[in-house]
């Protein structure tokens, strides 16, 4: 069996990471052919399919997990090679991870910032997503999910909780007045994630905890949420680290209608060899503790 080209290597790190052969190809200034042609060039020297067609995209399989990791210790390679100084710092290249809305916008960047202080090679790339734990990872090194859903192939490092509440905009109340019962919170109209779409299913609290409650505006992002129940359209079952920032909403029976749920990083176990998964996550977990009171609701 020939032995695997570096640069074809490299090229398969490119489509991991970015799911797709016409963005890959972009990245590396070749064309799309090039990169389909490499690809299939690398499989014939491995034997076996290092991709397989996903619902979002080009998605690795065990093999191209394996192929990706030796990708990733080339491309560190290189970057040491070309360092300034003798002695490269290892936590450095690319990290990318998935993460929720709220998640990715009030934890990771505060925790990112810190880490470049210290390690200003390292670049991470946040896509945002709400969904259970994948079947395969294509590439992404950290998945922070939310719930306690099984991670198939997976180590699991638990982040920390977060709370979430019904909130109401205070012009919403004034004008439909403030439900003082479960049983009264019921006749408002609930904003909250599209019920067909919606993937995890911890996150299905307020339907199950206010029976009769319909649906008034839904979406699959977090902060349209947010938006909406600050606009009026009725009441929010919200992250309370989004909502507890906007002084125009109050919180609905705080000790009735609630839920706490764990956030989780996984990672794949060979992304524990790459000192620069391990630096992200351990400044994901601070973030955390450093932010819980907010998390948690209690930063009102």
């Amino acid at each position: 069996m020939p032995t695997p080209s570096a640069d074809h290597l490299l090229v398969l790190l490119a489509v991991a990471r970015t799911g797709r052969y016409t963005a890959a190809a972009a990245e590396l200034g070749v064309t799309h052919t090039t990169v389909a042609r490499t690809v299939a060039a690398l499989e014939r020297s491995l034997g076996d399919r290092v991709l397989v067609r996903g619902t979002d995209g080009w998605e690795l399989t065990a093999l191209g997990e394996r192929a990706t990791r030796a990708a990733e210790a080339v491309s560190d390679a290189v970057g040491r090679l070309v360092a300034d100084d003798g002695e490269a710092d290892p936590v450095t290249g690319v990290v990318r991870m998935t993460a929720t809305d709220a998640f990715s916008a009030y934890v990771v960047p505060p925790a990112v910032v810190g880490l470049r202080r210290e390690h200003p090679d390292l670049t991470v790339e946040a896509v945002t997503v709400t969904r259970r734990p994948a079947q395969h990872r294509s590439g992404v090194d950290i998945e922070v999910v939310v719930g306690d859903a099984p991670a198939p192939r997976a180590q699991v490092v638990p982040l920390g909780e977060f709370e979430l509440g019904m909130y109401a905009s205070r012009d919403y109340l004034a004008e439909h007045g403030t439900p003082q019962t479960v049983a009264e919170l019921a006749g408002h109209g609930l904003v909250h994630f599209i019920d067909s779409m919606l993937q995890v299913d911890d996150l299905d609290t307020p339907r199950r905890l206010v029976p009769g409650i319909r649906d008034a505006m839904t979406s699959t992002n977090v902060f349209v949420h947010v938006e909406a129940t600050r606009a009026g359209a009725g009441v929010g079952f919200v992250p309370c680290l989004a909502a507890d920032r906007h002084s125009d909403l109050v919180r609905l029976l705080p000790d009735q209608v609630r839920d706490r749920l764990p956030y989780r990083a996984l990672v794949h176990p060979e992304s524990w060899r790459r000192p620069a998964v391990a630096a992200v996550l351990v400044a994901l977990r601070r973030q955390v503790e450093v932010q819980r009171d907010a998390l948690l609701g209690r930063s009102a």
